[in-house]
């Protein structure tokens, strides 16, 4: 349990009202495989303004149960963000799908969903 994410920020917003740290990593299991796999899509047509979108979408919820890759998202945000065609994104973009992917299926182990 906890191992590819955290729950110490998350159970602290929730002032420990474990249904609601529930509903929370549920939310999370909605949206962040989605975003994810719209940032992938975008990086991959080289769209740079979907691929910004998708990341910003992510970096509260990535931040908020500490995946550990915050910084490699937004430099993922930032290639996305300023068109940086001297850039190639696609390692940080595997950092940060690898820790969510790992995460996805830790949180639906931990809380049975």
């Amino acid at each position: 349990m906890e191992q590819h994410y955290k729950l110490y920020r998350v159970r602290e917003m929730a002032d420990n009202d474990e249904d609601f740290v529930a509903a929370l990593a549920a939310a999370f299991l909605e949206e962040v495989p989605e975003d994810l796999e719209r940032l992938k899509s975008a990086v991959a047509k080289t769209d740079y303004y979907s691929a910004y979108q998708a990341a910003h979408k992510m970096k509260p919820t990535v931040d908020l149960f500490e995946l550990g890759v915050l910084q490699d998202l937004i430099e993922v945000q930032d290639w996305g963000k300023f068109e940086k065609t001297d850039m190639d994104p696609t390692e940080k973009l595997h950092i940060v799908a690898t820790a969510v992917e790992n995460a996805v299926e830790e949180i639906k182990a931990d809380f049975g969903l």
